[in-house]
């Protein structure tokens, strides 16, 4: 064999050999969905085994893509009549019973609440009539005392804003006086 014939041979090994490991990359990538339960898709095993569009529907890769699709579409109908899905009618019978559950904790919640509502009447009514008169003698006092506080703050407030009215005053007549001795110290001697 020539050293042309014999390279040509080589390339011709070394092509077939990729072929058959980016077949094999492609084939194990849809099983591995397959298995994961992830949606098998042809754009989506090009991506993942990362070949070329082509070899995705090229004779042996394309019938075991399509082969996993199939299975994946018929998987709930063959699960349902295995009984591993969750039918319909399991589905009704589960919402009636948590609707039947909602249904008692509401009832129980108000039960309780009318519960707390007899309890705290039943606090009150032990409340004496004199503890309220009490309670209501101190409160009466002590808003009287807020109010006396409450007249001295503004009679002191009024005495306050008088003061600063004053001091304003004073001030403005400083100004003008200090103005005019300014005038005058500025004037040239006569």
């Amino acid at each position: 064999m020539s050293g042309r014939g014999k390279s040509a041979h080589v390339l011709v090994e070394a092509r077939r050999l990729d072929s058959t490991r980016k077949r094999a990359r492609a084939l194990t990538v849809v099983d591995q969905m397959v298995a994961a339960g992830e949606p098998v898709t042809f754009a989506e095993v090009r991506r993942r085994a990362k070949v070329s569009n082509w070899l995705v529907y090229a004779d042996g890769v394309r019938e075991h893509i399509d082969k996993a699709r199939t299975q994946q579409i018929l998987k709930p109908a063959h699960d349902r009549a295995a009984g591993l899905s969750v039918s319909a009618i399991s589905l009704k019978t589960d919402l009636e019973l948590a609707r039947a559950e909602a249904r008692a904790l509401r009832q129980e919640r108000d039960q309780l609440k009318a519960a707390l509502q007899r309890s705290l009447g039943h606090q009150l009514d032990q409340l004496g009539n004199a503890d309220l008169v009490a309670r209501i003698d101190e409160l009466t006092v002590a808003a009287q005392r807020l109010t006396g506080e409450r007249d001295e703050a503004r009679a002191e407030t009024s005495a306050l804003q008088l003061q600063v009215a004053a001091l304003e005053d004073d001030l403005a007549a400083s100004r003008t006086s200090l103005r005019r001795m300014i005038r005058e110290g500025n004037l040239p001697p006569q």
